[in-house]
């Protein structure tokens, strides 16, 4: 019996399962495609690789030059996650996937995102603010979006303030920012200021120095700057003397509280009184009613 002998030009004559089974569609279709695959993983893996490295290397230099670490931290999560998008979509157009179509996508997902968040970036932006401008720091006495507190922790998208009665109230940075910030810890010194009256009888430089007497007392009150003592008012019912003495913004609120009691009780000591809103009554008769 005769043998056959078939050369591969005569392949593209057989049929499909024979063009199979000789390989051909293998080393055209299928290689081909693997060979884009883990290509496409390798780019995947080697650029998260070059991605982390290139986060580390930002974050010494973020640190080097003072930034504050919790807006670092931040800073360096949206780098890695930009990192990280250039990598997949490298890798999908490695696989012939139509990038320009994905990243078209992508932009108008992060527009309709940003869109219904809106109040959140406004608060996310805040907080950036107050982490790089810090018109406060935790620990700091604040007062801020009709809140009067002690600052425990700036966060991107809110604040958490303890009152002086042990509540804990949050506020979006974006009310924080947009209003008045009034920080009592950024001095180290603050002026209190008290208005001690007399009466028109008593004595204004006896009580003038009363008054020097007990500042002196407090080792609390600082000698520099010096305390102010003088007349600012001739009032209806009393003289009215301002007493502006310095001290540590730590002691401004206790020095307040003793001062006013302490002069009180130095002002009984030495019989100066301290008048108090009055009104006199004055009745005139007519002479010929006096006479009936």
């Amino acid at each position: 019996m005769p043998v056959h002998l078939f050369r591969v030009s005569d392949l593209t004559g057989m049929p499909k399962m024979e063009k199979l089974a000789s390989g051909e569609w293998l080393q055209s279709h299928v290689w081909p495609w693997a060979i884009n695959v883990a290509l496409a993983i390798a780019i995947f893996v080697a650029g998260r690789w070059l991605a982390k490295l290139l986060v580390s290397l930002a974050g010494k230099l973020l640190r080097r030059g003072g930034m504050d670490e919790m807006l670092a931290h931040f800073v360096l999560s949206i780098l890695h996650g930009l990192l990280l998008l250039l990598v997949v979509v490298a890798a999908l157009n490695r696989l012939g996937v139509d990038t320009t179509s994905l990243v078209a996508i992508i932009g108008a997902a992060g527009l309709a995102i940003g869109l219904s968040l809106q109040d959140s970036l406004k608060n996310f932006a805040a907080g950036v603010m107050l982490i790089v401008f810090r018109p406060f720091k935790a620990g700091d006495f604040v007062e801020a979006a009709g809140t009067m507190g002690t600052v425990e922790k700036i966060n991107i998208f809110s604040s958490t303030f303890r009152t002086a009665d042990n509540r804990e109230i949050i506020i979006p940075n974006g009310a924080i920012y947009s209003g008045v910030i009034t920080n009592y810890s950024a001095r180290s010194q603050r002026r209190i200021d008290l208005i001690m009256s007399i009466g028109y009888d008593d004595d204004i430089r006896a009580a003038k120095q009363v008054i020097d007497s007990v500042l002196r007392a407090d080792e609390r009150v600082l000698t520099d700057p010096e305390p102010f003592i003088g007349v600012a008012e001739l009032g209806a019912s009393s003289v009215n003397i301002h007493v502006r003495p310095w001290v540590a913004s730590s002691d401004f609120f206790a020095v307040g509280c003793d001062l006013k009691e302490k002069l009180k009780l130095a002002f009984d000591d030495h019989g100066i009184s301290i008048p108090f809103p009055q009104m006199d009554l004055h009745h005139h008769r007519r002479g010929h009613e006096a006479g009936g």
